[in-house]
């Protein structure tokens, strides 16, 4: 491997590392096809990335699930070739929704199943806590409600207007935004 694609695939395999999403030799991988002009075998990628040839192809086949690789067929040969995709918008999408939606959507049914919890207050004590409980609730729900309002906006190409996100998420009135 020359000096330049190193650096590449050194360089996205770190942050790939620490993306939550793809592993470093995943990362390294997907530098590699990218920079390639043309598709790649498996033993190829195992040989210019000194892996074996069993490890690349479980690595690819989670490329292939996160849409990062596509597999290709080359005439005449009957060994599968990839390549990377160039297609970012699209990939990002399929990140957010997989990814990062799936998340937010996991802390916005925990704090409706917490909220759900805390009906029916008893003691005075009980109902100051049951109201602190329900205000931190109430800003966590509004916060990951935005992320989430926004993240399906960029998933669907749409752009996200102050309008729009008051629908899910009222914003404070200008004063008080000044007193914080």
């Amino acid at each position: 491997m020359d000096r330049v694609l190193g650096i590449f695939v050194d360089g996205i395999g770190a942050a790939a590392a620490t993306s939550g999403v793809l592993t470093q030799l995943q990362g390294r991988i997907f530098a590699l096809l990218y920079l390639h002009p043309g598709p790649l075998s498996l033993d190829e990628i195992a040989a210019e990335l000194g892996q074996s040839e069993s490890n690349i192809s479980i690595q690819v086949r989670g490329l292939v699930e996160w849409h990062l690789v596509r597999h290709t067929r080359l005439p005449g040969s009957r060994k599968d070739h990839y390549e990377a995709a160039t297609d970012f918008w699209r990939v990002m999408q399929e990140i957010m929704e997989r990814r990062f939606r799936w998340n937010l959507r996991q802390v916005l049914a925990t704090v409706d199943e917490t909220t759900r919890a805390m009906e029916g207050g008893g003691k005075a004590a009980e109902r100051e806590r049951a109201a602190f409980i329900a205000t931190r609730l109430g800003a966590l729900r509004a916060f990951f409600a935005a992320v989430d309002f926004g993240l399906g906006a960029f998933a669907r190409g749409k752009a996200i207007t102050p309008e729009e996100l008051q629908k899910v998420v009222p914003l404070p009135s200008p004063r008080l935004r000044h007193g914080r």
